[in-house]
């Protein structure tokens, strides 16, 4: 569903587009949404003084505590009645997030998703194995529309029951699966303890997403799978994923935002203020043409960079760096920021170990503990000629001591910090059975 009309607008012609959307959005939310209308008022900011694109920055920013605070239809443009279909976040911490959607809304979510699986290798025709999760989250009824409107065969086997997602997989033959890129792993571990090779398995795209992943990961899934790997990013707020793709046959960890329905911005995470393409920063989106909850200038929390270079597919559109951790996800350990994606791409770099962890942050008193549950790889492992990893052989080893020294030193190097390093056996990591896998266990919040 490539379409180079849209995908390839000479930038001119993008920006026109853009700024005629922004307008009409801004003067409807301030007539139908009371939160839009104060925010406006509050700065004095009249709708006909945003002529162009160029003024979104005149806008007040949008948060996700101005979502919880207007639980659970505050922010909806239309009445209840026109609302075709609601959404939530998993309301981690308190009531989740709610977002509706028209029946166009509807069609636009769709037709986003349909582009970002076209982007990612898929074709009419194609079956697509959807293991995202469907329910109130976004990710499987979103990928499910979008690939029926792309003409695929969707079997819409939802997250977890790896046994049975295997079987299908072998009997079903979809050349395209769907899932976050932990369950991706998984699903290429259950194929290898089945003596099942990668050249056997009939996927040949996979499209990841719902958490943030390394080139180090997308490895592992391209081998262990036998397919290429592509991101999709979005988010409920916005539309659910199908924001952005990457292309499958660039994958150069920059995905395509679909401009011409959702304006990008990078700003500074302390100020606020715009930063150049290039630079590391919040991602702040703002819906162009969504009806029942069009969100301005949303603070998304994810980081990451922008380039409005045209790519080599010869799209026009923006492309976004993978996401780089979240502002919320941020540990501070001792004083020090860590991210868990920083310990991702260090840990990329040794090949004795798997991108298979747990961070455990403990706390001694008043001092803050850091370790690293940390699988060993599976080639260095039988070569170690040990049933299983212990605490006492890691010390009596040489090879484990120190592959065990190198990777605290390298993580104190890089991001300023010591971590108490825990090596792990094969396969002894906790694993993700279909949803976002937790990376990081604070027991500090336990104290």
């Amino acid at each position: 569903m490539f379409q180079p009309e849209l995908e390839t607008l000479p930038r001119h012609q993008l920006e026109a587009l853009q700024s005629e959307r922004l307008r009409e959005q801004v003067a409807y939310v301030y007539e139908r949404v009371p939160f839009y209308r104060r925010m406006l008022d509050e700065r004095g900011l009249e709708p006909s003084a945003i002529k162009s694109i160029q003024d979104i920055h005149k806008l007040p920013f949008t948060r996700k505590q101005d979502l919880r605070e207007a639980y659970p239809f505050g922010l909806f443009a239309v009445p209840r009645e026109q609302i075709a279909r609601i959404h939530a976040s998993s309301g981690t911490t308190g009531k989740p997030t709610v977002v509706g959607y028209t029946k166009g809304d509807l069609e636009i979510f769709a037709e986003v998703v349909a582009r970002s699986l076209a982007a990612a290798g898929g074709r009419p025709g194609m079956m697509l194995h959807n293991a995202y999760g469907y329910g109130l989250f976004t990710g499987g009824l979103g990928l499910h529309a979008g690939a029926e409107k792309l003409g695929m065969t969707v079997v819409p086997i939802s997250g977890g029951m790896t046994e049975r997602q295997v079987m299908l997989i072998q009997d079903f033959k979809p050349e395209m699966i769907a899932c976050t890129p932990s369950y991706a792993q998984t699903l290429a571990e259950a194929f290898r303890a089945r003596g099942v090779a990668p050249e056997e398995i009939s996927l040949k795209y996979a499209v990841l997403g719902a958490e943030p992943w390394t080139e180090a990961v997308r490895r592992s899934v391209d081998e262990g799978l036998g397919v290429a790997s592509t991101n999709i990013y979005g988010l409920s707020e916005i539309i659910g994923p199908g924001v952005a793709n990457e292309d499958v046959n660039e994958r150069e960890g920059l995905s395509y935002i679909w401009e011409d329905h959702f304006y990008p911005e990078v700003v500074d995470p302390e100020t606020g203020e715009p930063l150049p393409e290039g630079k590391l920063g919040v991602l702040v989106l703002t819906n162009l043409t969504k009806k029942a909850m069009p969100l301005l200038r949303y603070w998304t929390g994810d980081l990451t960079f922008l380039t409005r270079e045209p790519g080599p597919s010869g799209r026009t559109h923006a492309r976004m760096a993978q996401i780089r951790g979240r502002t919320d996800d941020m540990l501070i350990v001792r004083g020090v920021n860590v991210y868990p994606t920083q310990i991702e791409a260090l840990l990329q770099e040794i090949p004795e170990v798997a991108p298979h962890y747990q961070i455990v942050l403990s706390r001694q008193g008043t001092l803050d503990e850091m370790e690293l549950k940390l699988e060993v790889a599976e080639p260095f492992f039988r070569g170690l000629g040990v049933p299983a990893l212990s605490e006492e052989n890691v010390e009596a080893d040489p090879r484990l001591s120190h592959l065990r020294e190198r990777v605290g030193r390298k993580i104190k190097d890089h991001v300023g910090i010591s971590v108490r390093v825990t090596l792990l056996s094969p396969g002894t990591a906790p694993r993700s059975e279909g949803g976002k896998l937790r990376r990081v266990l604070d027991l500090r919040k336990q104290g």
